[in-house]
């Protein structure tokens, strides 16, 4: 792979530099004045995608967008740089219409909607004038195995009944969420296969049954689109809107969780960039003991460090894109289970040493520090905890090392014998 990025990318992030400085940082604080009154700031953000949309800055993360859909199609490794321009502002990815989950709602659509799901859910999603959630995640059973899943989705004639409740269900709590996707048992017999029994249905959530319990908060910060907990009771959907078709629901879930995680670590490594500006500039202003921080050798261990591994994990990432655009998302299930695990790791660990820098102040709301330490833990659950993806990298390298067993034994030094 190229380690350069294209004459296009680059002309993209001057662009997309320009404007976060133009526009959405001096938005920062009144946004988040805003959320903090319990306010969701739709005013504002719907003042900046427009101006986003105006430059084509729109849409950046959909490959396979058509000429007649709005923004610009990029491959995942053209995209990934952008993420992480975004990723600087957490809340900035939703201002070009590139923010999750509708980027991953919007890619399974184009892939599995019928010709009237996309005229109803892609096109308003696309163009920005609706936001949409997915439910997969359930308080009642271990869902990093999703074949636990228990919300039941079963025909009935000619719809669905949906039954279960959801949680971290992002995005509920947004003034124009529309609709959820929603994953769960179509077929309850247990003698068939568990990946072949789930299935995934579109539930608009002005449905009779569908109910917002909560805003489940994250480390005690409250989202203002929310994390939250809903509840489906006798919920009656069309059979129209399921997606696919029954029992492929394990298959629509995996198509869109590649290119998902790869905007996550891209965002994170954003992140961990911006903690390690923080650092650099605390470090050089302030003093203790007649010295500034960053005269102090544990000090500038810790800036040495967060370089090494910022520029590690952002190369792991690109390379891991880069295998999707080439041989598709399945190819890169190891290496994206790698960046995942990485990234979430990384962000605590570059977060924390900015925070111990900041001393009282960083785990204060004055800096982004500790709000950007507690989404870096989060993220070690959200798309699978760090133990099934590890268990994947391990199964990988099993697997190898099975094909090859033996062959390594030639390198062994056999006990030397005296004459």
């Amino acid at each position: 792979m190229e380690f350069g990025y294209s004459d296009k990318v680059e002309a993209l992030r001057t662009r997309l530099n320009a404007f976060m400085e133009a526009h959405v940082l001096p938005a920062n604080i009144a946004w988040h004045r805003e959320a903090q009154e319990g306010r969701y700031p739709l005013g504002l953000i719907d003042r900046l995608k427009a101006k986003a949309y105006g430059e084509g800055l729109w849409n950046l993360f959909l490959p396979m967008l058509r000429e007649d859909e709005p923004g610009t199609p990029l491959t995942n490794l053209e995209y990934a740089p952008l993420a992480e321009i975004m990723g600087r502002i957490p809340w900035s990815a939703e201002v070009f219409n590139c923010n999750a989950p509708d980027t991953g709602n919007m890619e399974i659509l184009h892939m599995f909607g019928t010709p009237a799901q996309k005229a109803q859910w892609l096109a308003p999603l696309l163009d920005g004038s609706i936001r949409s959630c997915v439910g997969i995640t359930e308080p009642d059973t271990a869902s990093s195995d999703p074949t636990n899943l228990q919300t039941t989705i079963l025909r009935d004639g000619d719809h669905y009944v949906v039954n279960g409740r959801k949680w971290f269900t992002t995005g509920a709590k947004h003034p124009n969420a529309r609709f959820v996707i929603v994953m769960g048992l179509s077929d309850t017999r247990t003698d068939v296969d568990p990946h072949a029994r789930h299935t995934m249905v579109i539930v608009p959530f002005d449905t009779p049954g569908v109910r917002i319990v909560r805003d489940v908060p994250i480390m005690h910060h409250h989202a203002p689109e929310g994390h939250c907990e809903v509840l489906f009771r006798d919920v009656r959907v069309p059979a129209l809107n399921l997606l696919g078709e029954e029992g492929r629901g394990f298959a629509i879930a995996q198509a869109r969780l590649g290119p998902g995680r790869v905007h996550h670590c891209m965002r994170t490594i954003g992140q961990c960039e911006l903690a390690l500006e923080l650092m650099l500039d605390r470090a050089m202003e302030r003093q203790t003991f007649g010295r500034h921080l960053s005269d102090y050798a544990n000090i500038q261990d810790w800036i040495a460090e967060s370089r090494i591994e910022i520029d590690q994990l952002r190369l792991q990432v690109l390379r891991a894109a880069w295998l999707m655009d080439r041989q598709g998302n399945q190819a890169a299930r190891v290496e994206v289970s790698a960046i995942k695990v990485g990234a979430a790791r990384l962000q605590t660990r570059v977060v924390d040493r900015a925070m111990q820098v900041f001393g009282a102040m960083g785990l204060t709301p004055d800096t982004p520090l500790a709000f950007l330490w507690t989404w870096g833990r989060a993220l070690r659950f959200i798309d699978g905890p760090d133990e099934v993806h590890l268990r994947t990298i391990a199964r990988d390298e099993l697997k190898k090392a099975k094909a090859r067993r033996g062959t390594s034994l030639a390198y062994l030094v056999p006990p030397y014998e005296h004459p």
